[in-house]
């Protein structure tokens, strides 16, 4: 029989099987793909597998005669017909979480002649999965779409649909626990605010002493820092050194938005009794790694990862796991962010998180203790070391060149 592009070959007596081929098979034969039932005698007889191995998993035969099992077929089938997809498993460490991930729907799957049961509790109680729908349609349409937009662009798009799709989930979440308020809060949540936890927002008043003028004073300082940066150093900067004016740039907006905007925002909602902490928490002060991450540094995302991701999993691992589970998480998303659309640098992000996360461990252990950087004048010294130091596996020159420097263009600072 022929293969053009090869046999996608499933479980035909699994109803999760069929329904996830049936939804994807007219991209799949439209890409040259042939849909074949494991069970039928031509696979098995170029498989040659035992009945319980030979159904464990979805396979791809190529043309050539390579057979790719899991979550692997999954990944040659994306590198046929979804490129963006495919890249974004070849950052460092995606796979193995992937054939894990696959493993786990696999096993439970629980198929047994035409009905498939779960036998094992379900490691993540997604909710709605309706709820989910906005997160993975903009962002697959943002990875898909993006590429032919500039970098820049394609980077807050991606950004984007990001946050919209996890705010939408963030205020889902919330309705479906019970949490009450007004159409203007809700208006508010989603269009007005930039943090992610819509009960605290609903809910608990602000407290009752309004924000004093010099907190309002303070953000506008910030402001004015981050412009200074963004329109003055970094210019001056460009004509000897690029990527120290890429660098500059960037650093002032952040101080602009994350530092100075967005504590504006804050405020104006708190004068308005409105229970909103500012997204970053004075992250300078942090006398610990864990205190720097878990706290003080983008509240937002802490939130996001806490409820989505570290709470269900420590549970099932333990917090260690957990931990590096919440810093893998970040290191790809920020892969998505920063590399993709800078076509470079790829997996640098990730392997900062990682560092992140052991280095936040690190501070727990008994080496730690006898070292004094579990808090303290200490502590803050190794924070400093280990956020700042590997900064540009966070923020390659890839992205600073082909991402940051033409945006700077485009803002008139450059």
């Amino acid at each position: 029989m022929n293969r053009p592009s090869g046999w996608v070959c499933y479980d035909a007596d699994c109803p999760l099987c069929i329904r996830w081929v049936n939804r994807f098979r007219l991209s799949l034969e439209k890409n040259g793909f042939t849909l074949m039932p494991l069970q039928s005698p031509d696979v098995r007889a170029l498989l040659r597998l035992p009945e319980r191995e030979l159904l464990a998993a979805m396979r791809v035969i190529t043309p050539g005669g390579l057979v790719h099992s899991g979550a692997d077929a999954l990944v040659y089938i994306c590198s046929k017909i979804c490129k963006p997809l495919f890249w974004l498993t070849r950052i460092p460490g995606v796979m193995p979480l992937l054939r894990r991930v696959y493993r786990h729907v696999a096993r439970n799957r629980g198929c047994a002649g035409s009905a498939c049961e779960t036998r094992r509790p379900v490691l993540f109680r997604v909710g709605n999965p309706a709820d989910w729908l906005p997160l993975l349609v903009l962002g697959i349409a943002a990875v898909a779409f993006g590429t032919q937009l500039p970098p820049w662009l394609y980077m807050w798009v991606l950004a984007a649909a990001l946050f919209v799709g996890c705010k939408w989930l963030c205020f889902r979440k919330a309705l479906a626990r019970g949490a009450q308020a007004s159409l203007g809060r809700k208006f508010g949540f989603l269009f007005g605010w930039i943090g992610m936890d819509a009960r605290e927002f609903f809910e608990n008043p602000a407290p009752s002493a309004k924000p004093r003028a010099r907190e309002f004073a303070f953000a506008a300082l910030k402001i004015l820092l981050g412009a200074v940066l963004l329109w003055v150093v970094a210019r001056c900067a460009l004509p000897a050194n690029p990527l120290l004016a890429g660098w500059t740039g960037m650093i002032g907006l952040i101080f602009l938005l994350h530092f100075g905007f967005f504590h504006l925002l804050s405020l104006a909602w708190r004068a308005a009794g409105v229970n909103a902490p500012p997204l970053m928490r004075a992250p300078l002060l942090a006398r610990s790694l864990g205190e720097f991450w878990g706290k003080r540094w983008n509240t937002a995302f802490n939130y996001l990862v806490a409820k989505f991701l570290f709470g269900p999993t420590y549970r099932a691992f333990g917090v260690p796991a957990a931990t590096m589970f919440v810093f893998l998480a970040s290191g790809l998303v920020h892969d998505l962010v920063i590399t993709i659309p800078a076509r470079g640098g790829y997996g640098l992000p990730t392997l900062y998180f990682l560092l992140q996360g052991a280095g936040v461990l690190f501070e727990h252990t008994r080496l730690a203790r006898r070292l004094g950087i579990n808090g303290g004048f200490r502590g803050w010294i190794f924070m400093a070391i280990v956020t700042a130091g590997p900064a540009f596996w966070l923020f390659p020159p890839p992205f600073i060149y082909h991402v940051i420097l033409p945006f700077l263009k485009c803002l008139g600072a450059t």
